[in-house]
């Protein structure tokens, strides 16, 4: 095998056409070999091939004999010194972290553990096992790909709505989708699924984790998987189990599915996990980063730098004080953005990539960097805005060209349909956009990603179904998920054949839908909740891989009936400029006028009073948007459409709510009532009273 000194960038297994050019950073390695396998089952490399040249701490060489699906790893010599956070041992078949496809899948044995696994303090032990039969191996790629006129579509944020979902628990039971390609790639991108996506209405699908990830060996040993797929072990290569032609043919597909969404006007945002890697605490598998540079890529406790600090719950946080690490991880985002199309990024835990020292810090280098990107800056930047850390609850807090989860949207929304008092006050904030958590850094209202329900929790259904969590399948005893849900069950846990119960319950969910389409921000639907799947109450479905987490299509009248109106709900929030504005809402007067561009009013139709504000008792108010945006198109045109009436209705008898004459002297026009979900259209004149039922919202336009 031919070997020539090479380059020390692109890091990775590159294909250029003529050869593969190969380069790991690693600043504690002597030598770094190439280690390349005839096929996925064999049990051991065919050539260990050192890496010629070492440059700038990269060791590098160019193979022009080597052609795109060759199997490889690496193997890293060099310290073994845990009590000095030095964990390399050659014996380890290491997956390399810039590889761009997965050859083989890892399959649990003791051997991928650097250590004699059983005792506990017998990490500070090399272990000279080969891990060669068991270990994930990389495979080199050919890029090419013929995108034709694809490019970014750029949606603006105040026209996103977004959708969470699973690639194969969306997939896997949509009737259209052929058998083969059911929960892939290929299943995301196919008729059925992309005509869904277009008949809803949304603009956006965010994808849980698709990078390459690991089931956790505890969750093997009891028959279960990683589903979600937060545990990442390469950052550059997608995950094999969603291609419906097997790792050779991953990336090729998931490109025609970025290509098919976008044809359909659908953006692409990937879920990714950059705060913490499969590897685990000090007891964990060495497969990757550990083996090549421990002391650089993880974040070691300075006192005793045998253990990691651990801000994900997760075992360890990767080092973001480290130029390695923040390459690596720059390195990974513009690869998907550019090499495979994404539109943007929705950051696992992203408080632990701000953590330079030890505090959050808002001034980080992930951030500068971030900003100062060509690249980056043009694509969607969503970040769950929190980690386990001490002080890691961040929402509001990430700086100007970051949108955030807004937790606290979630959790206010969920309490005021729950019925809690006093909290009225926050709930119209959160129906504004959030300008307490957003104004003060500069951002506007679609800084402020509005959801309800995830992938993380009760999905909507549930939410009104169950007051406690339900995950005994999981095998925990179900002591995992949270314990505060703030759900309500409406007077039965679980399912119930109580006809008002049951009415109630989807009343709710109607109410819970409205409320998110109709509130300034970005809204994101959580897959599922707009045909009302259930997942008999589990709040924790990580590990289920199952008819639990698969969408079920075959939908009763009733959930026909949800998709439907859920559909209605984002055609008219898309309609509707009043109800996604560019800008924070002032309370002032627009341009001159006696007009303002918000009013909260009482049931009797008169402006809410800072004693009405202040009453634990307030659960119905209503919230009035003027058409006049003050907003400007790309054109510098104004933005202007129909003047609208939201009433909300938390309290469990009907409230009859005065629409006073000197609104509008042409009267009101019903859009949509959560308690008459199929009513023809209605006309009122001014001053007529509307019986807003008990726990509904209605819309109207005049």
């Amino acid at each position: 095998m031919r070997v020539w000194p090479g380059s020390n960038y692109p890091l990775g297994a590159v294909w250029d056409g003529s050869g593969v050019n190969v380069a790991v950073a690693s600043r504690v390695a002597s030598r770094v070999e190439l280690c390349l396998f005839d096929s996925a089952d064999a049990k051991t490399e065919s050539a260990a091939i050192p890496l010629p040249e070492h440059s700038d701490n990269v060791w590098h060489g160019y193979f022009p004999d080597l052609r795109p699906g060759q199997l490889y790893g690496i193997r890293v010599h060099g310290p073994y010194e845990p009590k000095n956070g030095h964990r390399c041992n050659p014996a380890k078949v290491l997956l390399d972290p810039y590889a761009r496809a997965i050859g083989r899948d890892l399959v649990w044995d003791d051997s991928l553990f650097g250590y004699p696994v059983g005792n506990p303090e017998a990490d500070l032990v090399r272990d000279e096992t080969d891990s060669a039969p068991f270990a994930p191996l990389g495979m080199v790629v050919d890029d090419a790909f013929t995108w034709g006129n694809d490019r970014p579509l750029r949606r603006p944020w105040h026209e996103t709505v977004i959708y969470e979902a699973h690639v194969k628990g969306f997939t896997q039971k949509l009737p259209g989708v052929p058998e083969k390609q059911r929960g892939t790639y290929a299943g995301m991108a196919s008729p059925a699924a992309i005509d869904h996506l277009v008949n809803l209405g949304v603009t956006a699908v965010e994808l849980l984790p698709v990078h390459y990830f690991l089931d956790d060996r505890f969750l093997v040993d009891k028959n279960l998987v990683n589903y979600w797929g937060y545990n990442t072990l390469g950052y550059h290569a997608l995950a094999p189990r969603y291609s419906s032609t097997g790792p050779t043919g991953a990336v090729q597909e998931f490109k025609t599915m970025v290509k098919a969404l976008h044809g359909a006007g659908l953006e692409v945002i990937l879920d990714v996990v950059y705060n913490h890697t499969a590897e685990g605490n000090h007891l964990g598998p060495t497969l990757s980063l550990r083996g090549i540079d421990n002391t650089a890529y993880y974040r070691l406790v300075a006192e005793n730098p045998q253990h990691y600090f651990d801000f994900t719950g997760c075992g360890n946080s990767m080092n973001m004080r480290q130029p390695e690490v923040l390459q690596l991880i720059m390195d990974s985002l513009r690869y998907w953005a550019v090499e495979m199309h994404v539109d943007g990024f929705r950051f696992d835990l992203a408080s632990a990539l701000a953590r330079e020292l030890f505090d959050v810090d808002k001034l980080s280098a992930f951030f500068d960097i971030i900003h100062q990107d060509p690249v980056l800056t043009q694509v969607k930047l969503i970040a769950e805005p929190w980690d386990v850390g001490p002080g890691g609850y961040q929402v509001g807090n990430f700086p100007a060209g970051w949108t955030e989860w807004n937790g606290k949207y979630r959790d206010n929304v969920r309490r005021f349909w729950k019925g809690d008092g006093g909290t009225v006050n926050e709930f119209a904030t959160r129906l504004a956009g959030s300008s307490d958590l957003y104004a003060h850094s500069g951002r506007q209202p679609h800084a402020s990603i509005n959801f309800i329900t995830c992938h993380d929790g009760f999905n909507i259904r549930d939410l009104v179904s169950y007051n406690e969590k339900h995950n005994e399948a999981n095998g925990e005893g179900n002591r995992d998920g949270a314990n505060d849900n703030n759900s309500w069950n409406c007077g039965v846990e679980g399912e119930t054949d109580e006809p008002s119960i049951v009415e109630l319950r989807q009343k709710q969910m109607r109410n819970l839908l409205a409320t998110l389409l109709f509130s300034q921000g970005v809204p994101m639907l959580l897959a599922g909740d707009e045909i009302g799947h259930t997942q008999g109450g589990n709040n924790n479905c990580y590990c289920q891989d199952s008819e639990l987490t698969w969408l079920d299509w075959e939908l009763d009248d009733w959930q026909k009936q949800l998709l439907g109106f859920t559909q209605k709900l984002v055609k008219i929030r898309m309609e509707q400029p009043a109800l996604r504005r560019k800008r924070f809402f002032q309370g002032r007067s627009i341009r001159g006028s006696d007009i303002k561009d918000i009013y909260w009013l009482n049931p009797g139709g008169t402006q809410m009073t800072d004693e009405e504000w202040d009453a634990g008792f307030v659960r119905c108010l209503g919230m009035v948007l003027m058409g006049n945006t003050g907003d400007m198109n790309a054109r510098g045109e104004p933005i202007v459409g129909d003047n609208l009436v939201l009433l909300l209705n938390a309290h469990h008898e009907t409230i009859e709510f005065n629409l006073v004459p000197e609104w509008d002297a042409g009267g009101f026009d019903l859009l949509i009532d959560t308690a008459r979900p199929t009513a023809e259209p209605q006309h009122l004149e001014p001053g007529a009273k509307y019986p807003l039922e008990g726990r509904s919202v209605a819309l109207f336009k005049w």
